[in-house]
């Protein structure tokens, strides 16, 4: 795909408007250098030189959104402590709705604290508390869900694992969202037992989808269209979930898109350095959902994912790309 098709796709984003449901959270990254070793323990002390916040989970789905298009929502449990508070103002910040996230005073915000220094993680603190919704809570998110259907091109489940999202929540909203012709994708957790059936697409990483299949694991084959393993994995599970496009994405091989009807479409990685893969999996399914929602080909959108994805996994932190460097990245790549 050259420059011109992809302004022509991106063109078109800004009118467009995605819903995100799934698990939100807080991401907290401490920055700082490494210059001795504890007397107390061998391990390194790191003197913190500063600290950052950003939306994680399935708010970091939304916050990618908003780097294209103005009207995005987030549906999740937020806890009405610190962390709660401090996600709550981010998302506020970079003008992303949270009117009909659920807050629950019992709830503890799911914090990730990572601790970096020199680019190295040296090690990462998660603050969790696995919270399934009651069936009251169920009804008032779909009923909410339900009513803003009408106003929405787009729907993004976001599945961390985490309690949120259940198969009869995603499921009712699935059923209803497809019925109005809206566009539907999911982003899985082999952890969680949701049926993804039925949805336009849904985007697995390569671990995830051979646990979904139930395929035992196997190393990458180089070059990927070549792994009969996971040629046989995607053909699963687009047989088993039956959507219309299953998009695995392999890390630093790329992507690989599967549709019926259909050879797989393999694309490698448009990476050129990998800092951090934190969130390249949120990249990922925003840009294949929003460039769907464009009128962008199955391929076209798994090329401007893949561009994406690229992207941020060159920055540290949770990152996300703006209109510009997806453009440099079509751009430079059309020089090679």
């Amino acid at each position: 795909m050259n420059v011109r098709r992809l302004r022509e796709i991106l063109a078109r984003a800004n009118k467009k408007r995605i819903l995100v449901i799934g698990d939100l959270m807080l991401d907290e990254f401490v920055w700082g250098k490494v210059g001795r070793i504890s007397p107390e323990a061998p391990v390194p002390v790191v003197e913190v030189t500063g600290e950052s916040l950003y939306p994680g989970g399935a708010a970091n789905v939304a916050r990618n959104l908003r780097e294209f298009i103005d009207d995005v929502a987030v549906v999740g449990l937020i806890g009405s402590d610190r962390g709660g508070r401090q996600l709550r103002e981010l998302l506020a910040e970079q003008k992303i709705d949270t009117a009909d996230a659920i807050e629950d005073a019992e709830f503890r915000t799911i914090v990730k604290t990572r601790i970096i220094a020199r680019n190295q993680q040296i090690v990462r603190v998660d603050r969790e508390q696995i919270r399934f919704l009651s069936p009251a809570q169920v009804s008032r998110v779909a009923d909410n869900v339900r009513r803003r259907l009408a106003q929405i091109d787009a729907i993004i489940f976001e599945d961390y694992g985490k309690g949120f999202l259940s198969a009869e929540l995603v499921g009712e909203i699935c059923n209803d969202a497809i019925g109005a012709g809206k566009i539907v994708s999911g982003d899985p957790n082999p952890r969680h037992p949701i049926d993804w059936k039925n949805m336009t697409a849904v985007k697995p990483n390569r671990n995830e989808a051979f646990l979904a299949a139930g395929v035992p694991w196997s190393d990458p084959v180089d070059p990927a269209n070549k792994d009969e393993a996971l040629l046989r994995v995607g053909e699963t599970l687009l047989d088993r979930w039956d959507t219309k496009f299953l998009l695995i994405t392999l890390g630093e091989q790329g992507m690989m898109l599967f549709q019926k009807g259909n050879r797989p479409h393999y694309i490698p990685t448009k990476a050129k350095q990998v800092f951090d893969v934190s969130g390249a999996g949120d990249t990922a399914i925003a840009l294949f959902t929003l460039a769907l929602c464009c009128e962008a080909t199955p391929s076209e959108a798994a090329e401007i994912a893949n561009h994406g994805s690229a992207v941020v996994v060159g920055k540290l932190g949770t990152a996300t790309v703006a209109h510009e460097e997806l453009v440099a990245s079509f751009q430079n790549d059309s020089l090679v």
